[in-house]
């Protein structure tokens, strides 16, 4: 049986891992290329690495960090921020990533999923999405969770993956920061939309989170979150200790 994965995500500004509530209010936590060692020691499956202004600032994702990250790591590292183009693809894995994560770039040029996965594979593009409720319809928003597209949110998935996606991490600005647990209603769609691995992001409060969302929504691959890892209020082997107590298939860290 496939084991979920947990996934810490360390949002990057400025050279800083930072934290916010709904993609807002952005506070200190750490280097990012001390906490994704300590990750990696510490059991996590994966670690996502996001350049949060990159797109926002229309400037490329540094590279130092990232390549200082990716000789400290030995799990797989995806990164995105300011992803543009095949180029860019190109620059993030000759530093040590092992997938790209492309959103923004994505929406003002879809045919770039197609491109990066006919040259690289679909198992390296990873589409990440950041949606929130509008109007009680869920909407694709750009720019780090700035601008609202206008895009309907499931439709749109499903189109990213015909092209080439081959795994999609689902960002909830609803549920973001607020530690009220993953927005299952939004999962629950996009799982049913498509047919490759889907990671949760947005919501994690604590353990008992994590139970539920693989409980109700089986097909969800992994659970990502920030700040429960990054201040300490959960251990990923603590938690992996609870989800193998559940049933749920897990890797865990042998000492």
């Amino acid at each position: 049986m496939i084991t979920k994965r947990i996934i810490p995500c360390l949002d990057v500004k400025d050279g800083r891992v930072v934290k916010g509530v709904n993609f807002k209010g952005l506070s200190d936590v750490s280097s990012p290329v001390e906490l994704a060692k300590f990750y990696s020691d510490n059991g996590a499956d994966e670690l996502v690495f996001y350049d949060i202004t990159a797109s926002s600032d229309g400037r490329k994702l540094f590279t130092d960090i990232l390549r200082e990250t990716a000789r400290n790591v030995f799990i797989p590292l995806t990164v995105g921020g300011g992803i543009s183009s095949v180029k860019d693809f190109e620059r993030v894995l000759n530093c040590g990533a092992d997938k790209v994560s492309v959103n923004t770039g994505a929406i003002a040029n879809p045919n770039l999923i197609a491109e990066a996965a006919n040259l690289y594979g679909d198992q390296c593009v990873v589409l990440s999405v950041d949606i929130k409720r509008v109007n009680n319809n869920f909407h694709v928003f750009a720019r780090g969770g700035r601008d609202d597209t206008g895009i309907e949110a499931i439709g749109w998935v499903k189109k990213c993956v015909d092209l080439g996606a081959g795994e999609v991490v689902v960002n909830s600005i609803d549920t973001d920061g607020v530690k009220r647990g993953f927005d299952l209603e939004l999962l629950a769609k996009i799982c049913d939309a498509v047919n490759v691995p889907v990671i949760a992001s947005g919501g994690a409060g604590c353990i008992e989170d994590f139970i539920k969302l693989f409980k109700t929504l089986p097909k969800v691959d992994a659970g990502l979150a920030a700040s429960i890892f990054h201040f300490g209020e959960v251990k990923i082997s603590d938690l992996k200790l609870k989800m193998r107590g559940a049933d749920i298939p897990v890797r865990l860290l042998i000492n």
